[in-house]
């Protein structure tokens, strides 16, 4: 294997690799074991370890970590090439969140042992970040990572965790120095989630369902090399994984109850009009058109932000697609609605499209939330999109031990 290939030469292997490995059979398989929304299916599993082992997983990666070095544009590619025939697996050196954080900021150690398992969907993750008295502002987290010997132990609660229950590590951020700022005391670590230290209650949902879960963490144990970054620069790594987390969530989001990511399983927007005979009503066209469009100029600027966001980097464009995203799903559950009328009122399985249309209404606050809320991504556009001067911050020079606050203590 060499990266000084021309694109036709390219072309023509990954099209072959495709035409060898890529059969109905698979894509029947992978069809019928869905996958949960937080584990891969042992279908998922097989096919991913096919696409990494032959390096179309993260293409743009060097060698060493089973990627290719090749150009962003060689390895769109790849993607086109894999997206031409329908089969996933590539493209994850830039929607990875877990591999790409760890890539950039991890130890040499710790990548060794995680970054294949990462690729292949058989190492499962989740966020430690949020707390209850430090969701908009992460930075006032007061979880706490001790550092005893060659291990950091850790005390405090986390919530809003998705899959904590399947999780075998949690992103977490913890605070391991009092006497600096809040913002430099920060450390980012890859938390193991099978232990004793650490207890996972899942939250009851407006939906009914109970994806997120508080996290209780009780003389947890970290190693020192899961650390990511260096000790207190872990606001550093935060951001790198946010802008990962936010490109995902402002290109797609998940569908209808029953479904999977992207909003595939839910009845478009123009068939559900004209199955209900309102395609000639020249107000919901107009309606439908913008949101169309709205949703078409998000999907190229989202692709714009992730084109400049260079590995270990965040991009504050990111901030505009997750915020334009949660909108538009606002905006299209509220179309549906408008386009059922007093069906919309109906419940259950034998109503799928009032189902949805109630379902995917509770449901897009999960994207106003998640990830930073609309109102913080909104000031991260104004600061660093749009040069608005910052909001006052009163306690962000001072020590956070002295930082006057109800929650908690040191």
């Amino acid at each position: 294997m060499t990266t000084s290939v021309n694109d036709e030469t390219l072309r023509e292997e990954v099209r072959q690799w495709l035409s060898e490995n890529w059969t109905p059979e698979i894509a029947e398989e992978l069809r019928n074991e869905a996958p949960t929304h937080y584990t891969a299916s042992p279908a998922q599993q097989r096919w991913l370890t096919k696409v990494v082992d032959a390096r179309w997983a993260a293409p743009r990666w060097p060698e060493e970590w089973f990627g290719r070095a090749l150009s962003n544009d060689q390895a769109k590619i790849i993607e086109r090439e894999f997206a031409r025939v329908k089969a996933p697996g590539t493209g994850q050196d830039r929607i990875n969140l877990w591999a790409n954080t760890l890539l950039a900021q991890g130890q040499p150690g710790l990548k060794e042992k995680l970054i294949e398992g990462l690729l292949k969907s058989s190492v499962n993750m989740c966020l430690l970040y949020s707390e209850p008295g430090a969701g908009s502002d992460l930075a006032g987290i007061r979880t706490r990572a001790d550092k005893q010997g060659d291990e950091y132990i850790v005390n405090g609660q986390k919530v809003w965790t998705s899959g904590a229950t399947t999780a075998d590590y949690g992103m977490l951020i913890a605070r391991t120095d009092w006497d600096v700022p809040k913002h430099d005391g920060i450390s980012f670590f890859f938390c193991p989630m099978k232990q004793e230290g650490v207890e996972v209650r899942p939250l009851r949902q407006i939906t009914d369902e109970s994806h997120f879960n508080e996290v209780f963490l009780t003389n947890a144990v970290v190693p020192a090399e899961n650390m990511l970054g260096k000790p207190g620069a872990g606001w550093k790594v935060l951001n790198t994984a946010l802008a990962y987390e936010r490109s995902v969530m402002g290109e797609a989001a998940r569908g209808s109850r029953h479904g999977s990511t992207g909003g595939a399983e839910a009845q478009p927007l123009i068939a559900l009009a004209r199955d209900a005979g309102r395609l000639d009503d020249p107000h919901l066209r107009q309606q439908l058109a913008q949101t169309i469009s709205y949703r078409r100029l998000n999907s190229l600027n989202t692709a714009r932000a992730k084109a400049d966001l260079a590995q270990g980097t965040s991009s504050s464009i990111m901030s505009l697609g997750k915020l334009a995203m949660s909108r538009i799903l606002h905006e299209e559950a509220r179309l549906r609605t408008e386009i059922l009328g007093a069906e919309s009122l109906l419940e259950g399985q034998e109503y799928p499209a009032a189902e949805d249309a109630n379902f995917l209404s509770l449901n897009a606050y999960f994207t106003s939330i998640g990830g930073g809320t609309d109102q913080i991504q909104r000031n991260i556009i104004g600061e660093r999109v749009l040069g608005l001067p910052k909001e006052p911050e009163v306690d962000k020079t001072i020590a956070f031990k002295d930082v006057k606050t109800g929650v908690g203590s040191t």
